[in-house]
């Protein structure tokens, strides 16, 4: 087996490595966000991460999502390339005040941690009723002075 020698890829490792991408950095991770009926909706690729590692909390208005990729050879092994890189992935959200964050729910499946936030009740859109009849209510309006 030949490898060739990509100076890209040496370099792209070697900046990582300078910028602080290193093993045991803190990463991102490629998100969607979309709004469904009275809901959102947060996917998040996390291929290869064990779901025991997925952490996801709320401190007051910020939403975190950490997870960590521990990647290992049997024992004697030589690595010939990695490009997967173990460590900690996170990703900080700042949620609106229309959010229900009491009830956000979370499940990883396939390598997709999907995070659902409700909208609060009083943020919903809702339907005022009109009343009629009866006519037009007058305002008793006081001047203040004695007469």
């Amino acid at each position: 087996m030949t490898m060739q020698f990509d100076p890209f890829r040496e370099l792209d490792r070697l900046a990582g490595s300078l910028l602080g991408a290193g093993a045991g950095a803190p990463r991102s991770m490629p998100m969607d966000l979309y709004r469904t009926g009275d809901h959102y909706v947060l996917d998040v690729d996390l291929p290869g991460i064990d779901p025991g590692s997925v952490d996801v909390d709320v401190d007051g208005s910020v939403l975190t999502i950490r997870a960590e990729r521990t990647l290992g050879a049997p024992e004697g092994s030589q690595w010939l390339t990695r490009e997967r890189q173990p460590g900690t992935f996170v990703r900080q959200l700042t949620l609106g005040d229309h959010l229900d964050t009491a009830r956000i729910s979370a499940a990883y499946d396939n390598g997709v941690l999907s995070v659902t936030i409700p909208v609060k009740e009083s943020a919903k859109p809702r339907k005022i009723d009109v009343t009629t009849g009866g006519g037009a209510q007058q305002l008793a309006v006081s001047s203040g002075s004695a007469e």
